[in-house]
């Protein structure tokens, strides 16, 4: 089974193939199957982004499976902040400056707890929309210890609940063992191996 994953991001793409190595669903970026262009994300939560995100590839390629995900870090301290804004908090700005923006935001705080939260939204060949979803929680970090993974600016900063690395001092293989993303993929994993 070919699957577009709807997206333009290379630190996503080479985790979300991660999860379905040795798996019969074959992972295709918008890219890769020759789709140009990518979904406006305006929605008001993850699962609306997600969505818009995987029906932008079912229309271009109406007769396979499509599916994306959409991310966000929802920081205690700053009331859920930046939540389904996290990519674009800081406005249209590097990968490291938005890093920095949320030190800037968090400067002072005693509280640092956060959760980091997934929705894949996968879309069929007829179009039935199907959604997984994952969490993990964490704490922010006061210094980022590592450059960022490219285009995911918390990565040096998020520590997972247990851990003592951040996501990009982890192996891809580590992160997704415990990660939000990994785990809502590997639910939609075992959910198109069953169809």
């Amino acid at each position: 089974m070919d699957v577009i994953l709807s997206t333009t991001n290379p630190s996503k793409a080479l985790q979300i193939r991660e999860v379905f190595t040795g798996s019969p669903v074959q992972v295709r970026t918008l890219k890769e199957a020759g789709i140009d262009g990518e979904a406006v994300e305006d929605g008001a939560t993850l699962r609306e982004n997600a969505g818009k995100k995987a029906w932008y590839a079912h229309e271009r390629a109406p007769g396979l499976w499509a599916m994306a995900d959409d991310s966000g870090i929802f920081i205690t301290a700053l009331d859920g902040e930046p939540g389904v804004h996290s990519a674009r908090w800081a406005g249209d700005v590097t990968t490291d400056e938005i890093t920095a923006y949320c030190l800037e935001r968090l400067n002072g705080a005693a509280d640092r707890s956060a959760t980091f939260r997934t929705v894949v939204v996968a879309v069929s060949p007829e179009g039935e929309e199907h959604a997984f979803e994952g969490e993990v929680h964490g704490r922010v970090l006061e210094a980022p210890r590592v450059q960022p993974q490219p285009k995911m600016p918390y990565s040096p900063l998020f520590v997972p609940e247990g851990e003592e690395l951040c996501w990009a001092e982890m192996t891809t293989e580590q992160e997704n063992a415990i990660s939000h993303r990994g785990k809502a993929f590997r639910k939609a994993r075992a959910f198109l191996e069953s169809v």
